[in-house]
């Protein structure tokens, strides 16, 4: 078997990325070696992009008819966080498809360096048969402008 040498993801800077959520870390966060645990970013992912359609009108997570399920996920890891530092989750759309969207989000520390960046893709589908369905014309239209 050849193995490919693989390039090192690097950090980006705040303006590669289009639109903002500003969140506070908690004391349950860090972990036994004193930093925000990994897997907490990915819910800093989740969170900034979902609260961004809710708060833009184009995803009712109660009563919609579709909803995006999370099918892939990937984050690297450039610097440590801590609590209590609040950190800001960029976002970007990387790729619109049919009826799924690849967010690209990044985490910044107060300081403004690029701590980890990473994505995941949404699958929309209806919401009572899980089947996919295009993406209606409000988020798609909400989509590109973080494109």
């Amino acid at each position: 078997m050849s193995t490919t040498p693989t390039q090192r993801p690097e950090p980006e800077p705040r303006s590669a990325y289009k639109v903002f959520r500003t969140i506070p870390t908690r004391w349950n966060d860090n972990d036994i070696y004193g930093h925000v645990n990994n897997v907490v970013y990915y819910s800093w992912f989740d969170t900034a992009v979902n609260t961004w359609l809710i708060e833009s009108g184009v995803l009712d997570i109660h009563a919609g008819a579709t909803v995006g399920l999370v099918v892939e996920t990937h984050c690297n890891f450039f610097a440590p966080l801590a609590f209590p530092q609040p950190v800001d989750v960029g976002l970007r759309i990387a790729h619109l498809g049919k009826s799924s969207v690849r967010y690209e989000l990044a985490v910044f520390s107060e300081s403004g360096a690029c701590a980890a960046k990473g994505h995941f893709v949404h699958v929309y589908v209806d919401a009572q048969t899980h089947r996919p369905v295009d993406l209606p014309i409000p988020l798609k239209n909400l989509l590109e402008t973080a494109a």
